[in-house]
């Protein structure tokens, strides 16, 4: 039988299509939640001398799309464990010619153009997040530093799947100026941040979207393969990072709540 200790973690991270582990020899710890059951059981172990927890966001056998992932559950869950830090790679499209396949790149902005997901654990009385800049500074520092080959800024738009876009979306999208195009990285992220989480995107760009490319348009195929390709690079870039992530103390993404009244718990 594990300790309570052996279940609790200061960093999480959740990964994304291809990626349904990242711990030797973890832990794994069941969850219940108020919202269901988070996407699978959390995996718990040491990375980098710091105790970590991963849950593969699609589940173990990629039983859930896009839309269907129960986002609140799975952060609910790695909070209930101590999480503070939140790392989420994840398999994105290029949409303009800044960013092309194999870029890793860490975005500072988001778009979201989903629906029908449950957004945000406040259901009742008045308790707004902000949330003009969706993903930590601080973390976004140490990904970037961590591997010089990073790319860092850029604005992620979040589309509602499991379909892949038109090609007049993905040029509309483009023509904004936003750069990578994703699935399932809303409402994660403002979840996050309800849950006092510092939490960052780290985005693999596995295709350029319809409306760059030519030919038939992006296929699932190639963006799993190039996503396997770059996984073990993944993992490294993972662990340097874990390896030096920042005191979240004082980071605004916690601090933010301090004097306002949530109407939610937060574990």
């Amino acid at each position: 039988m594990s300790s309570p200790e052996a279940e609790t973690a200061d960093i999480a991270v959740i990964g994304g299509s291809g990626f349904y582990s990242f711990i030797d020899q973890p832990v794994q710890v069941s969850v219940d939640t108020p919202y269901g059951a988070p996407s699978a059981p959390v995996s718990v172990g040491t990375v980098a001398g710091r105790r970590v927890a991963f849950l593969p966001r699609h589940g173990a056998r990629h039983e859930f799309p896009p839309h269907a992932i129960n986002y609140r559950a799975n952060i609910w869950a790695l909070r209930s464990l101590g999480v503070r830090q939140v790392l989420a790679p994840c398999a994105v499209g290029g949409l303009r010619a800044e960013v092309e396949p194999g870029d890793v790149v860490v975005p500072d902005q988001l778009v979201d153009r989903s629906w029908g997901r449950d957004q945000s654990y406040v259901e009742t009385g008045a308790c707004h997040v902000p949330f003009a800049d969706p993903y930590c500074a601080r973390m976004s520092e140490a990904v970037a530093a961590a591997d010089a080959s990073v790319k860092r800024g850029g604005t992620m738009v979040v589309v509602q799947g499991p379909r892949f876009s038109t090609r007049a979306e993905s040029v509309h999208y483009a023509d904004q100026g936003w750069s990578l195009v994703n699935m399932t990285g809303q409402p994660e992220a403002v979840l996050a941040r309800e849950m006092r989480q510092c939490y960052t995107a780290i985005a693999l760009v596995t295709d350029m979207d319809a409306g760059i490319e030519t030919g038939s348009g992006v296929g699932q195929e190639e963006v799993f393969a190039l996503f396997a390709e770059n996984l073990n690079r993944l993992r490294t870039l993972l662990a340097d990072t874990i390896a030096s992530l920042p005191d979240p103390d004082g980071c605004p993404c916690n601090t933010w709540a301090a004097d306002v009244e949530l109407t939610y718990e937060v574990p």
